[in-house]
């Protein structure tokens, strides 16, 4: 697994241009983001940390998501990938809170489809959520590397536009 190294150092460099921090809470991803922002130069200087919350119960306690809300869609949905980015942005006390959950294998409670939700905060405010499709026979891995990749894409992106303002 080999994230684009030019992708990644923009990022580390974006955030370090503006001193901004980030910290990441993942489900279906399960660690790929936050292992991503540990391999850029100097991610101490921003990275927080993060938390793979992979069940509705460590969803529940650890990122503040509503259990009844996460049972009611299988703790996939844009407001969930959103409560979750705003409350890993607030434990770990950071200017940016990125979070994605979905399903990385068709099964029964996903329709029988690929996807993810994710979203960022930013100060405390969700700025951007997005759903992201993958064809069904796409592999479980392949799955969750994409999502990283595409996210971390996404991230780049915003974090360019708000420094261009």
């Amino acid at each position: 697994m080999e994230f684009e190294k030019n992708m990644l150092s923009d990022i580390g460099q974006l955030l370090l241009n503006v001193g901004e921090t980030v910290s990441v809470a993942e489900s279906v991803t399960s660690g790929f983001l936050q292992f991503s922002f540990s391999q850029i130069k100097d991610a101490s200087e921003f990275y927080r940390g993060g938390i793979t919350a992979y069940t509705l119960e460590e969803k529940v306690k650890f990122l503040n998501v509503d259990k009844e809300e996460a049972q009611q869609c299988d703790c996939v949905s844009s407001h969930i990938a959103e409560v979750m980015a705003e409350n890993v942005a607030q434990s770990f006390e950071t200017d940016w809170g990125i979070a994605v959950t979905g399903y990385a294998t068709p099964v029964e409670e996903s329709d029988h489809k690929i996807f993810a939700w994710f979203s960022f905060s930013y100060k405390n405010a969700v700025i951007y959520t997005k759903q992201l499709y993958l064809h069904p026979r796409t592999q479980p891995q392949n799955a969750q590397v994409y999502y990283a990749e595409f996210i971390l894409g996404c991230f780049k992106t915003q974090l360019e536009e708000l420094q261009s303002d």
